[in-house]
């Protein structure tokens, strides 16, 4: 029952992480935690991120920047294996809390970028890749702080959902090369991320239909919701 439950709040994490490209982590740590304990539930994470992910990227296929991933992805996947690294030396709750108000202050951050038409090109992709790899190597998830960037590269709806899951799924990758290497991701953690992980790719397909009926207007909107929703909770369980 305990499992069926699981599943359940992971195909609705992944639908909401399949609408607006971020959200699924936020809501399904939580439940990880509490099932078995921060020290598997973790790395436990890395894995359905990354299947989370690769089911977006799969979904999007046809309408994904593949230069804007690729360029993205040259900084940031080796800064994730550093910073999976350096997240036994640091305490998460401090890194969470950050990050929480880092992401209520995306919504206005975002908001003045387009006022000034600001926009971002490859080589600003690049420059943010590192830093945004190696706070999510530290941290759950660093989808909302990704998502400006992206945003002001020009993607919308399916091209943001794609591009943005293939730069993070190397990312993802890197952080289970790194935890599998210090011995944090063992076969049965493993084992237990692909189950969860399966109901987050099944949402993500379910998404796609709302996504498309969904206005350019309307997907902000719902993201900036859930972003000040996301930072706030994580900011509140930093300090609790």
């Amino acid at each position: 029952m305990t499992l069926a439950l699981l599943l359940l709040l992971g195909l609705a994490a992944g639908t909401l992480g399949g609408i607006i490209g971020f959200g699924s982590s936020a809501m399904l740590m939580p439940a990880l935690v509490l099932m078995y304990g921060p020290r598997t539930a973790v790395p436990m994470m890395a894995v359905t991120a990354l299947m989370a992910n690769a089911s977006r990227v799969a979904v999007w296929w046809r309408e994904i920047d593949w230069r804007a991933a690729a360029v993205y992805s040259v900084t940031a996947v080796p800064a994730a294996a550093l910073g999976a690294r350096t997240l036994v030396t640091i305490p998460p709750r401090i890194a969470d809390g950050v990050l929480g108000a880092c992401f209520v202050l995306m919504v206005p951050v975002r908001r003045w970028m387009v006022d000034r038409r600001m926009h971002v090109r490859l080589h600003h992709l690049a420059l943010a890749g590192g830093p945004l790899g190696f706070v999510t190597g530290i941290v759950v998830s660093t989808g909302p702080i990704n998502t400006p960037f992206f945003l002001a590269y020009g993607l919308v709806k399916g091209a943001f959902l794609g591009t943005e899951a293939l730069g993070s799924l190397g990312m993802y990758v890197s952080k289970a090369v790194a935890f599998r290497s210090f011995g944090a991701l063992p076969d049965g953690v493993v084992m237990q991320g692909l189950v969860v992980g399966s109901s987050l790719m099944a949402g993500s397909v379910l998404a796609k239909r709302f996504v498309l009926g969904m206005s350019a207007e309307h997907f902000f909107l719902v993201m900036e919701g859930v972003l000040v929703v996301a930072g706030v909770m994580m900011m509140v369980a930093a300090f609790l």
